[in-house]
């Protein structure tokens, strides 16, 4: 017998296309964020790494929450939930600006938006064609992050968090376009069973957390430099006009970055692609350790958005093709999230034992390496188990 996707309907992809922006905006913001922190609340650059690293890794926290519950719990619950929680740890933010608590109020921030984040991503996941979801969604990033870049640096601290504030509440007028189960009361079980098994042959049950244990890596590399880029460069005496118009207009990088990163599969799969763009992505953060001139960051800037919406683009079509069920979609921010907990917090003991931004970008470099070695196994592992067929290599 065969049923509707309900995740199909157009005003569900709407709805959680508009969820992924809403609870990625820390993540795609963080570089004017963190700068916000140092020069409005007089955080130092190793206490920015901490709280950073706490609303980031909330984040992933969250988002495992929402994996463990999503198959059991109603997903219009899960949101209000999430919701809740980031809204009242926003508000909270209004009147306490001292660093402790701050550090505390940004990790209940994170936790909430992961949770809210998750669900919009397990239902791109559950698409019919997720792949092609994720992909739209990456291209909304490349305009998100670009209005980011130039709103956020006009508002005080407070009116940012009142913005993520308005944000999240504009999603309950549209709370019912979120189905709220992936399966009839009678398949429930079963899915609650099978919420984390891979639905591939048991040979290549571990695949799908390869791909996530890659996916944490490489967002290391990218949590550190996205949340250090801005105040590197300040540091490195670049005038603060040419930084903010190198943010602003490098964003655009991601939409190229979605089209070549599909036209490059649909010709060589997924596999050669991938970690050819990390080693690049390797080359262009780790030759900021060498110092950092107005040149250096064009390129570098321009190159890192290019770059990052391929690998995400990689990234989430290989857990998708080992994983044929979606549901491993659903831990895909907390992967992320996890990355941007330990990029952050290496960054920030690195400028606390004074060894400076090179050691932060050097350490970027290697984290980038990483992750393509790690893509390299999963590969390799396709090939020897017979699964090849499943994903392009």
């Amino acid at each position: 017998m065969t049923s509707t996707n309900p995740f199909d309907d157009t005003r569900t992809l709407l709805i959680s296309l508009y969820m992924t922006l809403i609870g990625y905006g820390v993540l795609v913001g963080i570089p004017v964020i963190s700068t916000a922190w140092v020069t409005l609340l007089g955080f130092s650059e190793v206490e920015v790494g901490r709280v950073a690293g706490a609303d980031l890794g909330g984040l992933s926290a969250g988002a495992v929450l929402a994996a463990l519950l999503i198959s059991q719990v109603n997903r219009r619950v899960l949101i209000v939930l999430g919701l809740s929680i980031a809204v009242t740890a926003n508000l909270l933010c209004l009147y306490f600006i001292d660093y402790s608590t701050v550090l505390w109020l940004r990790l209940l921030a994170g936790l909430g938006s992961g949770i809210y984040t998750a669900t919009a991503v397990a239902a791109l996941g559950a698409r019919s064609n997720p792949a092609l979801a994720y992909n739209l969604m990456l291209f909304a990033f490349a305009f998100s992050q670009a209005l980011e870049m130039q709103v956020l640096p006009l508002l005080s601290m407070n009116g940012i968090y009142l913005t993520f504030v308005g944000c999240f509440l504009l999603t309950l007028p549209f709370l019912t376009w979120m189905p709220k189960h992936a399966a009839a009361p009678a398949e429930a079980s079963f899915e609650a069973k099978a919420a984390f098994e891979p639905q591939v042959t048991p040979a290549a049950s571990y695949l799908p957390w390869l791909g996530l244990a890659a996916i944490v890596v490489t967002y290391v590399n990218i949590g550190a430099y996205w949340t250090y880029i801005e105040l590197a460069a300040l540091d490195a005496q670049i005038t603060p006009d040419w930084i903010n118009q190198v943010l602003v207009w490098a964003s655009f990088c991601s939409i190229v970055g979605c089209l070549f990163a599909t036209l490059l599969s649909d010709r060589f799969g997924l596999g050669r692609p991938l970690m050819v763009t990390l080693v690049m992505m390797s080359l262009i953060v780790g030759m900021l350790a060498l110092g950092i001139t107005d040149t250096k960051l064009l390129v570098s800037v321009f190159t890192f958005n290019l770059l990052w919406i391929f690998i995400d683009v990689y990234q989430m079509s290989t857990v998708a093709s080992v994983d044929r069920s979606g549901r491993f979609a659903a831990l895909m921010p907390g992967a992320q999230g996890l990355g941007q907990i330990i990029g952050p917090n290496l960054a920030a003991s690195l400028l606390g034992g004074e060894l400076g931004y090179p050691a932060v970008f050097l350490m970027c470099s290697v984290a980038a390496l990483l992750g393509m070695l790690i893509y390299g196994a999963l590969y390799f592992s396709l090939s020897r188990t017979g699964h090849q067929s499943a994903i392009k290599v």
